[in-house]
């Protein structure tokens, strides 16, 4: 397990700010369950859902930008974890474009890589393995999707979700699996011991024009229509 608690330069957990937050909120002082608990909490509600520059940025930057989407808050649950000894590791996939339908709209939705790379945290405690991908829409969010989507109970599409279960998505997080997303899943790339180890092998369909617009203005469209959603103004 040693391997799967070591600090990457993506997964910096000695930053001052990550060290600072787990001093604060006295995460050292809990049990491995109340860790886990305590820590997935955090960063599904208190770090929003959001766009960043891009997957590859450390946890430290994650934690200062206050929100984040599957890929970096699955990296900042990492950090965060294995900062307090909790053994991870990442499980790194495809989804469709689909699923992010809403988030983003029109002629940059069309352009959009039909595959979008995706990862979700697999946490080790009382000797099991348990999946933490629910982490990645903070509730507020979600409720007020919920709430415009009100005939929608099952099976919904879009937004950044993806789930057989709209009206309530096993996102809570008590020594089990959790999930949001994994209905958009169309390839499995395997485990990885860090995020680092993933992106060295797997990268966005993007070219550097397309990388540069996302970076730039697109995701800064799709973080506009996510917080509309989010403070109930659409």
């Amino acid at each position: 397990m040693e391997r799967l608690l070591k600090e990457t330069p993506i997964l910096d957990y000695n930053h001052i700010l990550i060290k600072n937050l787990i001093e604060q909120r006295k995460w050292n002082e809990l049990g491995d369950v109340d860790k886990v608990k305590n820590i997935y909490n955090f960063v599904r509600d208190e770090i929003q859902f959001g766009y960043n520059t891009g997957d590859t940025i450390q946890a430290s930057d994650i934690l200062k930008d206050g929100y984040g989407q599957c890929n970096t808050k699955a990296t900042l649950l990492m950090a965060l974890l294995r900062a307090v000894k909790i053994p991870t590791r990442l499980h790194g996939f495809t989804i469709d474009k689909e699923l992010q339908k809403g988030a983003i709209d029109g002629l940059w939705y069309k352009l959009s890589p039909k595959n979008i790379l995706h990862s979700w945290v697999e946490v080790y405690v009382n000797e099991h393995w348990y999946i933490l991908e629910g982490v990645i829409l903070d509730r507020q969010y979600l409720q007020e999707l919920r709430n415009i989507n009100k005939n929608m109970t099952k099976t919904f599409c879009g937004f950044g979700v993806f789930t057989d279960n709209f009206d309530n998505p096993p996102i809570d997080w008590n020594l089990s699996d959790t999930f949001i997303q994994d209905k958009g899943i169309n390839q499995d790339f395997g485990l990885f011991d860090s995020p680092d180890d993933f992106y060295r092998n797997h990268q966005q369909e993007l070219s550097y024009i397309q990388s540069l617009f996302f970076k730039y203005f697109i995701r800064h469209l799709m973080n506009k229509n996510v917080n509309t959603i989010r403070n109930k103004q659409r």
